[in-house]
């Protein structure tokens, strides 16, 4: 069973052996053809989507477990491990690290192309890439920023995202990087609880998030949308009642740890005030006016098709929600959506029992996958 979560590791700035890379090739080569065939493409790209099989697929491979090089590397991988085979296998791999995540949608229309699927089938994907990186950004807004994508689809339409956002060593509980997955067979709302997997390194890492894809956000999306729908004129209003505050909000406006309420408190010498989107500057944002009344005037029909929309990253989605929780008191999460996860568990119990049922399938499948290898 996928577990719901993020992936947290330390930063690693190191390189990957030649050698070594050569052999993570061969073998992910292998292991790949074995898992097609004994479970078919769809599955494997399901199996992409679970931070645990991708992480234990990672150290088979011999990448270090808690380095945040293990999800590029890997990926580099994999991607080159198929490279010439695609269409036999029935699988494929866009995107990767930096520069070349930018070339993800480009990625994708070219093997639309060349498998003559329907245009219809591409746009999706592409558009499905592309929200997948505009909601971790904007809508989970832990202070990661995103610079690792990866878009994986089979033939038959499944897909998975795997992304990797980083905390530079000199920021506020730096020098780590997360994790982000998808999968196609779970997503019912691109905007509410859309991740496959997360597990984080320990159980006391808890960033401070605006988490817009909470369930318990529903009513800041649903707030924001209306405002949009109201009008620029009537959204301004708003803005200019916060505008004329700002000074006294950015002194006072904060937020509790763990499940208290949201309250107003003294910021002085209190940590939590270096949160990132405890409050906005809305004093000099002549840019964040001008995609407000672009929205207004295109009014989207819901809050995804808000997110959609071009120009709209994460201030935009942070000024919609102060506005809704100072001026309409629809209060967002503001928890961090990273689980602590181990694949089976722990012979202590911690931090959990061992899940038998769950190791006995590993081992049969891990069986099934080695006696295909050695036929």
């Amino acid at each position: 069973m996928i577990q719901r979560g993020i992936a947290t590791f330390g930063l690693d700035y190191g390189r990957c052996p030649h050698w070594l890379f050569e052999r993570m090739v061969k073998l992910g080569r292998e292991m790949i053809r074995a898992i097609i065939e004994e479970e078919g493409a769809d599955m494997f790209v399901k199996r992409i989507a679970d931070p645990a099989w991708f992480q234990s697929l990672g150290t088979v491979l011999a990448f270090d477990w808690n380095s945040s090089g293990l999800t590029t590397i890997l990926t580099a991988a994999l991607k080159e491990a198929i490279r010439g085979q695609e269409k036999e296998l029935g699988i494929f791999i866009c995107g990767g690290k930096g520069k070349v995540s930018k070339k993800t949608p480009g990625e994708i229309e070219n093997w639309g192309e060349k498998l003559s699927l329907p245009a219809p089938k591409v746009s999706n994907l592409v558009y499905n890439s592309r929200m997948a990186a505009k909601v971790d950004s904007a809508l989970v807004q832990d202070g990661f920023q995103i610079y690792h994508h990866s878009f994986f689809f089979s033939r038959n339409g499944a897909w998975a995202v795997v992304q990797q956002g980083m905390k530079l060593p000199h920021e506020h509980n730096g020098g780590l990087a997360r994790r982000y997955h998808w999968h196609s067979d779970k997503i019912t709302d691109l905007v509410c609880e859309p991740h496959s997997g997360i597990a984080s390194l320990s159980a006391e890492l808890r960033l401070p998030t605006l988490n817009l894809t909470a369930k318990a956000s529903s009513q800041t999306r649903a707030v924001s949308t209306e405002m949009v729908q109201a009008g620029y004129q009537t959204l301004m209003k708003d803005i200019q009642i916060l505008r004329r505050h700002f000074s006294k909000l950015s002194q006072t406006l904060a937020l509790k740890f763990k499940d208290e309420e949201i309250t107003f408190m003294n910021l002085e010498n209190i940590e939590f005030s270096r949160h990132p989107v405890l409050t906005e500057d809305f004093t000099r944002s002549k840019y964040l006016e001008k995609i407000l009344r672009k929205l207004c005037d295109e009014k989207p029909e819901n809050y995804e098709k808000i997110l959609a929309a071009g120009g709209v990253g994460p201030k935009t989605i942070r000024a919609l929600a102060l506005v809704s929780e100072v001026i309409y008191g629809a209060k967002p999460s503001y928890e961090d959506p990273a689980r602590y996860s181990f694949a089976h568990g722990g012979k202590d119990a911690t931090p959990y029992p061992v899940d038998r049922q769950t190791y006995d399938e590993t081992i049969g499948h891990v069986k099934r996958y080695v006696a295909k290898i050695r036929k």
